[in-house]
This record gives C-alpha cells, structure tokens and sequence, in this order.
C-alpha cells in the first residue's frame, strides 16, 4: 500500500529519518509531503519532498528498509509520486544524489536527466537531476 503519511506514521519515520528533526517531520506530515509505503501492514520505505524554488517538487528522501531493497519498490513509490505530481499540475520533479552513491543510476533508469550539480566542503558532487512529467 503506497499512501500519504499522516500522524499516525509519525513514530516510525521519526525513527528511521535522521536527516530532519521531529517538528519538520509534522509539517511534512501536515503538508502532505511524505508518502509510505506498507507491505502486508509492515512499513517498508517513504518518500519525502518539498518545493524548490517554491515551485518544483524536489524529492529530499527516498528510503527503504535494508531487507526491502532491490524489490522494485523504489520504481513503485517514484512512479506514485511522479503521478500525484502530475495530477496537482506540476510540469517537471527534481531530485539529486551523492556521486558517489549507486542511486544516480536509479534516476537515470527512470528518465532523470543530470541537470547540474552542487560541491560542499568535505562532501562529494551532488548531482542534480530533472524530469519532464
């Protein structure tokens, strides 16, 4: 089951979401911007995004559970997401990744253009990728 999160997923993300704090996780929540993913009532993944630029959804997280990867269920939850996007009226999605991490080429199987890419001190080239919906 592929949904939208409510409070009551609080808990679990909070849990596994160590990159923003438990009140950002609230309005997330709130404003609808995280979706999860259940298998047989067991949560498996999420997806986290927001607006950048306050216009094009940027998708911040997508994570599953290590015993849930590699089962299609990021294609699943991406291709929900790209949908309910669409269906709001958005033109394109963006994304980005570490370069040195294997989920470029999940973005590039999926039709993720690379579109620029940011340097920080310390940290590998984030790649920065773009799709057409």
């Amino acid at each position: 089951m592929i949904r939208y999160a409510n409070i009551s997923d609080l808990d679990i993300l909070n849990k596994y979401d160590k990159h923003i704090s438990k009140d950002e996780l609230v309005n997330a929540i709130n404003l609808h911007r995280i979706i999860v993913m259940y298998e047989n009532d067991k949560f498996i993944g999420w997806l986290r995004y927001n607006l950048f630029w306050d216009n094009t959804p940027f998708m911040n997280m997508l994570y599953f559970l290590d015993d849930e990867r590699g089962k299609g269920n990021g294609s699943k939850l991406v291709e929900y997401w790209e949908d309910e996007m669409k269906k709001q009226g958005f033109e394109a999605v963006l994304t980005s990744t570490q370069s040195n991490e294997q989920a470029q080429f999940f973005y590039r199987k999926h039709n993720y253009i690379d579109s620029g890419a940011l340097t920080l001190p310390g940290e590998p080239l984030e790649i920065i990728f773009y799709k057409k919906l």
